[in-house]
Formats: structure tokens, C-alpha cells, sequence
């Protein structure tokens, strides 16, 4: 049995016209370094539920991503942030919503897996969760990004001249990971700051259990990347996982019909990533682009942010 990883940074991604190259080399030597983190557990035999953590935790921490360190702002220029973490063996599942304070939000996620009889926790009751399990936690100065507050600045003016914003930067960017381990076992994490300029109190499908994230080791781990209501309404993630169930389909064809043939139609912009069984994986989506990168038993990375641009190195 090999082993497989597969890492998203959000579909919301820079246009492409506006893109530097040296903010684009930043970008995948962001994805580089979650591959490696999640690539160190595998190769050695871990857990892909550890490989999962593991490579969100260094996502969280690049300010690039929009999650953790690099969350948006809603539109009372705060930052809550949502996470979830699945594992396919017994399908055990934990999620939070609407924190901020934890520097690693899927760290508070699997303390709600593993240490307490919940599958969802939101706002104080997942930080005294994460208090009294002594997770580590940061100052707002740590998470502010000029980037992000600028993002919400120019959001707010373009809604006040009532101009439409194309850039999916703004509205779509999460972080993910999945993993099939040499034992067979899959796992999905997801991670997010959600909408720039959200309502507080919005809670998108990144949380969400058969949204944004899902694992079954019979079928696939999924992590969800784009317009949350939309995920949620069509249990995207999930929906994969019965369409390979009951119709039997592969997961390149599951993944590829919900996300370009559901989703897409009805408004549902971004993408996944998805690793089945034997360490298969997929990465399709509808967006403009999707930061993402994948590794397998061969150790060699692949990054990418637009359709065709794949960057490969040794780890």
C-alpha cells in the first residue's frame, strides 16, 4: 500500500493578470512547505489523521492563506474562523465555528473529535474547550494581515457603490488537506476564515460535515474549496463519496460531475481535493484557479495555482 497527500490553499486565488511572480513563487513555497510537513508523518508510516493536521497547521500559519495567521474579516472588521477533521476508519468527526484566538484552529477541531462526545462546537464553548486542553493561542496582532484588512475596506466601498466583485480572492479561500496512509486510511481536514466581508455568525461548508469535508476509507476523503452556501446545499463532499457508493463511479468522475456538473450550474464557484482508495487523487474545479499540491510515495511535490502551471520538486 503507498501513501498520498493532496493540499489545498482556497480557489479564491490572485487573478492572474495581477499576479507577480514573486508573489506566485511565495505561493507555492507556502504549498511546498505544507507538503513537506504532511509528507514527513507518511513516509515514515504515520497516520494519515496526523499528515492531515499536520499540513493544515502549516497552511494556518502562512499569512498567504485564509485561514488562522491569514483569516478575513467580516463586516464588523473581525476575524472568526471555522475548521473541521474527518477520518474514514469509524468515520469519527470533529469541527468548530466562529473562533478566534487558538493559533491553529484544526488543532481545537480534533480536540472536539477526540475529547469529547461531540461532533461540532461554536464561539466560547469551543475556546474553554480549548483552554482547558492548554492549546496554544495568539493576540490579534498575530493574525491581522494589510492584506486581508485592505480586502475588506475595498469589499465595503465596492458594496457601497453597489459594483459587483469578480474576484474570487475575496470571496472563496480556504485551506485542506487529505491523506491516504500505508495502513489504508483516509482523512480529510479543512480550514477557513470564510467570506471576506460576512455577516458575523456566518458559518460556510467548510465545518460541515459532509460539505466541506468528508472521509470514508471505502470510498474517499474530501476537502471543499469555494462558495459555501452552495457546498452546503448540495452536500458536495458527501455527494461524491454516494455517487462512487451506488453508481460505482470512479472518483475522478464523482468529483468531476458534482463539482463542474452540480455546482457550477447552480453558482457553486471553486473546487476540491479528493484522495480514495489505494491513494488515487483528484483535484478538480470550476474557478479561476486553485492553489493546491499533491505527493505521493515518489516524494516528489507538485504545486499549482492556475490550470496549467504545475511546479515540481524533490522533498
Amino acid at each position: 500500500m503507498s501513501f498520498a497527500l493532496a493540499i489545498h490553499g482556497g480557489a479564491g486565488t490572485i487573478l492572474k493578470s495581477t499576479m507577480t511572480p514573486e508573489k506566485e513563487a511565495a505561493y507555492h513555497a507556502g504549498l511546498t512547505t505544507a507538503l513537506k510537513a504532511g509528507h514527513a508523518v507518511l513516509k515514515d508510516g504515520g497516520a494519515a489523521l496526523d499528515a492531515v493536521t499536520a499540513a493544515v497547521c502549516a497552511l494556518e500559519d502562512e499569512p498567504l492563506f485564509n485561514a488562522g495567521r491569514g483569516a478575513v474579516y467580516t463586516t464588523a472588521g473581525k476575524q472568526e474562523m471555522d475548521a473541521s477533521i474527518m477520518e474514514g476508519a469509524q468515520r469519527r468527526a470533529g469541527a468548530i465555528a466562529g473562533v478566534r484566538g487558538p493559533r491553529n484552529p484544526i488543532r481545537l477541531a480534533r480536540l472536539v473529535m477526540e475529547k469529547t462526545e461531540h461532533v461540532m462546537l461554536i464561539g466560547e464553548g469551543a475556546l474553554t474547550l480549548a483552554r482547558q486542553q492548554g492549546l496554544p493561542f495568539e493576540e490579534d496582532d498575530y493574525f491581522f494581515t494589510e492584506a486581508r484588512w485592505k480586502a475588506l475596506q475595498d469589499t465595503m466601498a465596492m458594496r457601497d457603490r453597489g459594483a459587483d466583485d469578480h474576484d474570487d480572492s475575496r470571496k472563496h479561500g480556504t485551506v485542506g488537506a487529505v491523506a491516504c496512509d500505508i495502513h489504508g486510511n483516509l482523512a480529510a481536514a479543512t480550514s477557513t476564515g470564510g467570506m471576506t466581508a460576512k455577516l458575523p455568525g456566518r458559518v460556510g461548508d467548510s465545518p460541515v460535515i459532509g460539505a466541506g469535508t468528508w472521509a470514508d476509507n471505502d470510498t474517499c476523503a474530501i476537502s471543499a474549496t469555494g462558495h459555501g452556501e452552495i457546498f452546503i446545499r448540495y452536500a458536495a463532499a458527501h455527494e461524491i463519496a454516494s455517487r462512487m457508493r451506488y453508481l460505482g463511479e470512479s472518483l475522478e468522475v464523482a468529483a468531476d460531475h458534482v463539482v463542474m456538473k452540480d455546482l457550477m450550474p447552480a453558482g457553486g464557484s471553486g473546487g476540491l481535493i479528493a484522495v480514495g482508495k489505494g491513494g488515487v487523487i483528484s483535484l478538480p474545479f470550476n474557478s479561476s484557479g486553485m492553489y493546491r499540491g499533491w505527493v505521493a510515495g515518489d516524494s516528489v511535490a507538485h504545486t499549482g495555482i492556475y490550470k496549467d502551471d504545475v511546479r515540481t520538486a524533490g522533498l
